[in-house]
This record gives structure tokens, C-alpha cells and sequence, in this order.
């Protein structure tokens, strides 16, 4: 039902807001609109956008659960696409979820419809109720961890040679 409301009610809403905006401002006023919103638009999902990702890498280095920045980040993706989508009504969406305590309303509605019953993480599986951030062998270092030992080779690299190539950019050489 809500996708027959996306792929019909939108389009119908849009085109009866460029009836009415055009009727009363003209026709190269509202064009001008459309486009300063999709350029203002852009500029503001740019800097939410490297905000959500610093949330979420910082979730990520305090091993922290990353749910909420994730959905941080996908709504920010989510409002640059009604940004960009010309009309009125997707723009007034795209600005809204462009505000925090918007995106953290969507995100405390989304969570309670949501019932996660388990997913995985490092090859084994978590319950609902269990913290995927704790260690999943807190028994390492026992008398079991014979079976925990990797066997396996090595070659010591020179420190001195340096490589006869420019360094891409990926690495710090």
C-alpha cells in the first residue's frame, strides 16, 4: 500500500504544488526554486553526511552499537535523493530528514516496529538480548586454548628498502 502511495500519490502531489506555486509566483520563479533547493539540498546532505560518518566511525572505535549512526547516515542518503528529485513536497521531506531530531524521531519509530531476533558477527551467532561487543571467547588463555593456536609461516621484511614505485594514496609508505 505504500509503495502504490509512492509511485502515485507523490507525482500527483508534486505536479498539483507546481500548479500552484507557478500560478502564484510564475513560471521562472518556481524553476529557479527547484534548482536553488537541489544546490542548497546538496551542500546541507554534504556536511550531515560527514557528520553521520564521523558518528559512525567513532561508534565504531569505542566498539559501541553503530545501529543508530547507520540509520543516521541512511537517512542523510535518503534526503539527498528527495533533494534532488525536483518538486516541493520530496524537497520538504529531503530538508526534514536533513534535521537530527527528526532522523532520531524516524529512528526511535523505526526501532520500536523492529524486532531483531539474531544476526551474526565474526561467524557466530547473537540473541537478541546478548551484547555483540563482548568477546565471544572469554575463555581464551585457559587450559583449552591449545585449540585457539595458529600455525603458520613468516618472512621478516627489510625496513630499509624502501619501494621503487610513488605510494597510491591507500597505504602510508
Amino acid at each position: 500500500m505504500w509503495l502504490l502511495f509512492a509511485f502515485i500519490g507523490v507525482p500527483i502531489i508534486e505536479i498539483a504544488l507546481f500548479i500552484q506555486v507557478g500560478g502564484a509566483i510564475g513560471t521562472f520563479p518556481t524553476l529557479a526554486i527547484v534548482v536553488l533547493t537541489a544546490i542548497l539540498g546538496t551542500y546541507m546532505v554534504r556536511a550531515q553526511g560527514r557528520l553521520a560518518i564521523g558518528n559512525l566511525q567513532r561508534s565504531f572505535s569505542e566498539l559501541n552499537d553503530p545501529t543508530e549512526p547507520l540509520a543516521h547516515g541512511a537517512m542523510v542518503l535518503i534526503s539527498g535523493v528527495l533533494l534532488l528529485t525536483p518538486g516541493f513536497f520530496t524537497d520538504a521531506l529531503g530538508f526534514a530528514l536533513l534535521i537530527p531530531s527528526v532522523r532520531s524521531a524516524v529512528f526511535r519509530y523505526a526501532k520500536a516496529r523492529v524486532k531483531v531476533q539474531s544476526f551474526s558477527m565474526g561467524g557466530s551467532v547473537h540473541g537478541a538480548h546478548s551484547n555483540p561487543f563482548q568477546d565471544p571467547h572469554p575463555d581464551f588463555g585457559a587450559e583449552n586454548a591449545a585449540d585457539d593456536i595458529i600455525d603458520g609461516d613468516f618472512v621478516e621484511v627489510d625496513p630499509n628498502k624502501r619501494p621503487t614505485h610513488k605510494p597510491s594514496g591507500w597505504t602510508k609508505h
